[in-house]
């Protein structure tokens, strides 16, 4: 006999059954059976693993893959795997549910999101004396705040959860009323369902397998290399692949599988996009500034001084993400104010939200539809818990935050907090138009904002950089959550077991992050830019606090003219991005990206390089098999991103125990012997 999925499938006359027909033998569970204890477990060990991978990444370059794939391919294969041993002796109680793959998935990813959304390579490390001390100005103890494990963790729970009920309220509207699309959030959605039935089992086997070959070969790949790491500019991360010359000017390719493993999984015109801004800054800009040594700046300031070629470095980086961030803010500000001006002319024309959406037998709604919808209504989230839990955090962080930051006044919070739920709705909305969350662009502005309004002698700077992190606590977590809100409908589960697993998962992240940070910033000269964690976004955050409080006053020579040109510059492309995908012109795939322009400006061009070789090596692996290099290309990456960022632990405990590596392994221009000997006794 027919089911009722097959009927109303050939009543839309299609040609495949629907996704939700393939499980609509099997029961969806109770909100509460989606969270297990073993989902919390298998979250917390992929919580901590994936938070040193994100938190190297974010001290080193501050690019950030999406680990939504390995959250969810690792959940799936460690709870399969200790089901399928449950189940062999009989023991087993509680089948392994897509819903719970979906709940281990929502709770790693918002767990390990904190790395970013804390600001540990931005706004807090920006605070601290050790970036303080290379800018010239504003680094006395008003405007320093030194990083302290205590602190650190308080603050995120104080900042963390609001973003969470600010937009519960508008779930239904969002993923259901207007339909957003949330593209990150679909595609995991889509991934797990693919686990879940039986071929995608087989593939994800297979898949994982990938995935811990890679992972074993870039960890034993990190720790050989450690060896010969004894010493500054030492190892294989020092070749000078392309000369000693081209290396001064950071031009190298440096062996690293994190960075080769995140150019597998960038666009192609990301990594190009990178290499051409080392080429032009590095290549180009760089030089020719400081061949104006004594005639824009004076020479003999220190190479760290923001009156000199570092003051270029940094500004002109700032003006190029400023211009990208303007840009995509506006672009976003319009898309949404003109989708939801169109949902509302044709409001008459379509299915109301609030009535025939909600009937399961409407046949004007997919059956996939009807189901996905009974489902995400069934358990409601009461609109007072959000209220209320937003109205009590706020009232603690009124008043709890300033003995953390006495220069930010409570007047301060209590405005941040006012304005925080509309950001939070705006970054939300246009996240699901775009999949881009614009939560850096709002943390700068509050950074101008509220530095400014504080004043350099009030610590305006602390000011600025600690309203930013209110803000980007905020307005990331609640873009994450109506993310995994999306995922969750399209998975069938529940909406309390998403909110439920969102909450413990930033609870986790709101210790885990503060504590591998804590870890870096004690093994490692976190911030040094000659260290291997410069973390060059926090004197970017620092630089643009200084803007806010002191103006433009304080920039070198010349110093406006190239911030100008080069903010000009950046939103020019990102329209011409736009436009060429609007008018859908072939150059549309050759226009660079402005932030990949930007990003290493400041920090050096190894990084791209190193990006670059893992796009030429999907390019070959697509040429001999695509389709196989579309299957497991990503779970290469992942693995080899996480064998190396895993390597972190080890050898950051290895520094902490004064542990160190046996050689030096140092390039040198071509000595004679006696020099040679010199050294060698040196």
């Amino acid at each position: 006999m027919d089911s009722t999925g097959e009927r109303e499938g050939r009543k839309r006359g299609l040609d495949e059954p629907s996704l939700e027909q393939l499980f609509e033998s099997k029961e969806v569970p109770k909100w509460r059976e989606q969270l297990t204890v073993r989902s919390f477990v298998v979250s917390l060990a992929l919580g901590f693993f994936l938070t040193f991978i994100a938190m190297k990444l974010n001290l080193t370059t501050g690019i950030i893959p999406s680990l939504n794939v390995s959250a969810g391919l690792l959940g799936f294969f460690l709870v399969k795997t200790y089901t399928k041993v449950l189940e062999k002796t009989g023991m087993l109680k509680q089948p392994f549910t897509r819903q719970e793959n979906t709940v281990i998935q929502t709770c790693v990813v918002a767990c390990s999101g904190i790395a970013f959304s804390g600001g540990f390579g931005s706004y807090l490390l920006g605070m601290s004396k050790k970036v303080a001390i290379d800018f010239d100005q504003a680094n006395d103890v008003v405007n320093v705040k030194e990083p302290s494990l205590g602190w650190m963790i308080a603050f995120l729970f104080l900042v963390s959860f609001l973003g969470l009920c600010s937009v519960v309220p508008l779930r239904k509207i969002m993923i259901i009323g207007y339909k957003l699309t949330y593209p990150s959030g679909t595609a995991t959605a889509h991934l797990i369902n693919s686990f879940h039935t039986p071929q995608g089992a087989i593939l994800a086997k297979q898949q994982v397998s990938l995935l811990f070959k890679s992972f074993t070969a870039s960890f034993l790949w990190s720790f050989f290399q450690w060896f010969y790491t004894a010493g500054k500019d030492c190892g294989f991360t020092a070749f000078p692949t392309f000369g000693l010359n081209a290396y001064e000017n950071k031009f190298y390719f440096d062996f690293s599988a994190t960075y080769v493993g995140m150019g597998m999984i960038c666009p192609y015109m990301i990594n190009i996009s990178l290499l051409l801004g080392s080429l032009i800054s590095w290549g180009i800009l760089w030089p020719y500034i400081n061949s104006k040594k004594g005639v824009w700046y004076d020479a003999a300031l220190s190479d760290s001084s923001l009156h000199g070629l570092t003051g270029y470095k940094v500004f002109i980086s700032i003006s190029m993400i400023l211009g990208d961030g303007l840009f995509h803010f506006l672009e976003v500000l319009f898309r949404s104010t003109y989708d939801m001006y169109n949902k509302r002319r044709q409001r008459e024309t379509v299915v109301p939200f609030s009535s025939e959406q909600c009937f399961p037998d409407h046949p004007a709604i997919s059956f996939d539809d009807r189901r996905r919808t009974n489902v995400f209504l069934k358990d409601q989230i009461p609109n007072s818990i959000a209220f209320i839990g937003y109205i009590l955090l706020a009232v603690i962080s009124i008043i709890v935050v300033p003995f953390f930051f006495p220069q930010l006044r409570f007047y301060h919070i209590v405005v941040a907090y006012l304005i925080a739920p509309i950001l939070a709705f705006c970054n939300s909305y246009g996240c699901g138009l775009t999949d881009w969350s614009l939560a850096s662009s709002y943390a700068k502005l509050a950074i101008f904002i509220f530095g400014a309004w504080a004043g350099i002698g009030s610590g305006g700077v602390v000011a600025g950089l600690a309203a930013c992190g209110v803000t980007m606590g905020i307005v990331s977590t609640a873009s994450d959550l109506m993310q995994d809100f999306k995922t969750g409908y399209l998975t069938l589960a529940s909406p309390r077991s998403m909110f439920v697993s969102q909450i413990i998962g930033t609870a986790m992240g709101c210790v885990i992050s503060p504590v591998v940070f804590w870890i870096f910033y004690k093994a490692y000269p976190v911030g040094d830019a000659d260290s291997e964690y410069p973390a060059p976004y926090a004197k970017v955050y620092r630089g643009i606090a200084l803007l806010g409080v002191e103006g433009f006053a304080s920039l070198p020579k010349h110093c406006l003219s190239f911030c100008l040109v080069f903010f000009l510059s950046a939103f020019s492309i990102c329209a011409l991005r736009e436009v060429a995908k609007y008018k859908d012109w072939q150059i549309q795939n050759y226009v660079p990206s402005a932030m990949g322009l930007a990003v290493p400006f400041y920090s050096g061009s190894y990084f791209a390089i190193d990006m670059c070789v893992g796009s030429l090596v999907l390019f070959a692996w697509e040429k001999v098999n695509k389709r196989q290099a579309d299957l497991y290309a990503p779970a290469v990456a992942s693995g080899m991103i996480c064998g190396d960022g895993i390597w972190s632990l080890p050898s950051s405990l290895l520094a902490l125990g004064k542990v160190q590596p046996p050689i030096c392994m140092k390039f040198l221009p071509r000595l004679n012997d006696a020099n040679l000997d010199t050294y060698s006794r040196g």
